[in-house]
């Protein structure tokens, strides 16, 4: 009964004029962004985190939620329509998607798609329900030590789960945290690496290091290298399958979903694994795996359901631990401390409202997404055809207004300018900045937890190993390092990725 009461908090609170409107804004962008190859749901959050101050928590939180699992809904239209896939989770459905279109199915595929994530959403929207409550209350029982070891775990899953090298991925996750020292200290007063520089004595804005990283950062790319965009010619034709086609892709759904759902559980980015998993569990069951790769409705159904089940399950280790589990959560951790809200066990207790506000407007934001989605294929293609260079100078000029309007201060504007070509130069030298991100928000929670730690043992780092959740959370890092390390299985890490 609980479980319903508190469903009912939260569809009173997700029902409301604003916060329909705001959810509804949310998803409508998150599809403009899904569509639009090259822009992404973590540039576009970097982008309107600025705007969130003149919003209410509970709101701002809805809207950018909103903008993360609609980008999974548009990320599907342009696999199927360009073979471009306009998400990282939309990389597998490019492979039947595009090949059902070019077969004059593309309704068929989008429609597939659309209702596929769509029961997906609402399953994940009910297991977060579900296990939000029970995981809360074992954070509870969670000390400083096991607090930090969890990060630590979090941080070896960034690393393991990242493209390219292991060792790429340690050196950005550990200048991420050698990020987040800078500023003053809160117990000595003490200024660390600022240099005498006034301007960062209250340490690195969160906001400017992400949008500059994922904003300008990823409009240089872009404009580096434009793609080609070859919009499917035939007719889209009817949107909804058939009786036979639905039939086809139930099992395949069912799959993918709860597949997609525990995979969006994973540190890291277990969100993006959802859909590979999916499409090879779907091809190793089928009878004729070689309809795979020309049109199998499977190969559509099964991933789009794994992505959009592992982008909202994502969000159980935000709410329930305050851990984020990718760069987009990253950056909801940053809206929420600008709200003053400390993400963690503490947010179903302190704020009911928020916790199961946000988690009933993600099964409204699912509802509107079909709805919004299907009628609106004629302008999703429309906009496919804008060339990006004319659209990057709009997206410049907003990131510009967005991070000088923090502040009112033009110092800002100019850090996130050399954060966006740090994060260029990153790339070129074929590093990834998402566990950047990571660190440098889990780095400042690690700090303090680890401080505590040390004064309730004494000192003593040995307290990290005696508490057996602890030494199991660093024996779990470690094993998974080494792991990840040894030749083969780096080999077949590579080649997975590559794939």
């Amino acid at each position: 009964m609980d479980l319903f009461s508190n469903l009912a908090l939260g569809m009173g609170v997700a029902l409301s004029l604003k916060n329909l409107w705001l959810c509804f804004l949310g998803c409508m962008i998150g599809t403009l962004i899904g569509v639009l190859p090259g822009v992404g749901p973590v540039a576009t959050i970097a982008m309107l985190l600025p705007i969130t101050f003149g919003i209410d928590p509970i709101g701002a939180l809805i809207m950018l939620a909103g903008i993360y699992y609609g980008a999974q809904y548009g990320g599907s239209t342009t696999a199927i329509l360009v073979n471009i896939p306009g998400e990282a989770t939309s990389i597998v459905t490019v492979l039947d998607g595009h090949q059902m279109a070019r077969n004059g199915k593309a309704g068929v595929a989008l429609g597939i798609a659309a209702i596929g994530s769509f029961i997906a959403g609402t399953i994940a929207t009910l297991i977060i329900a579900a296990l939000g409550a029970p995981l809360t209350k074992l954070a509870l029982l969670f000390g400083p030590a096991d607090y930090f070891s969890l990060m630590v775990l979090g941080l070896m899953f960034a690393v393991v789960l990242a493209r390219g090298s292991v060792p790429k991925a340690m050196a950005m996750i550990l200048v991420g945290v050698l990020f987040s020292t800078i500023g003053t200290d809160l117990e000595t007063g003490e200024e660390r690496l600022t240099f005498g520089w006034q301007e960062i004595s209250d340490g690195l804005e969160f906001t400017y290091i992400a949008m500059g990283m994922f904003g300008f950062a990823e409009i240089l790319r872009n404009l580096e290298n434009p793609e080609a965009r070859n919009v499917v010619k035939t007719t889209i034709g009817r949107l909804l399958p058939n009786g036979a086609e639905l039939r086809q892709a139930a099992a395949p759904i069912a799959r993918g979903t709860f597949l997609g759902a525990f995979l969006g559980l994973l540190p890291g980015n277990g969100a993006v694994l959802g859909p590979f998993a999916s499409y090879t569990l779907e091809k190793k069951l089928a009878k004729d795996p070689t309809r795979f790769g020309r049109g199998a409705i499977e190969g559509v159904a099964g991933p789009e359901s794994a992505n959009n089940a592992g982008a909202q399950t994502a969000f159980i280790p935000l709410l329930t631990l305050g851990i984020p589990p990718n760069a987009v959560m990253a950056l909801m951790v940053g809206a929420m401390t600008i709200h003053g809200i400390v993400p963690g066990p503490q947010i179903i207790s302190k704020q009911p409202d928020l916790f199961w506000g946000m988690i009933a407007s993600m099964w409204i934001g699912n509802l509107m997404l079909l709805i919004i989605n299907l009628p609106l294929v004629g302008l999703w293609v429309k906009l496919l055809q804008v060339p990006y260079r004319l659209m990057f100078p709009s997206i410049v000029l907003f990131c510009c207004i967005g991070i000088y309007s923090v502040n009112n201060s033009p110092t800002d504007v100019m850090l996130t300018a050399v954060f966006g070509m740090f994060g260029y130069m990153l790339f070129k030298f074929g590093f990834e900045p998402a566990p950047m991100l990571l660190g440098l928000v889990l780095g400042r929670l690690m700090e303090e937890k680890l401080r505590q730690a040390l004064v309730i043992s004494r000192g003593s780092f040995v307290t990290f190993v005696e508490r057996p959740l602890s030494a199991s959370l660093l024996a779990i890092s470690l094993i998974m390092v080494i792991l990840a390390l040894l030749p083969s299985i780096r080999q077949s890490r590579d080649t997975v990725f590559q794939e």
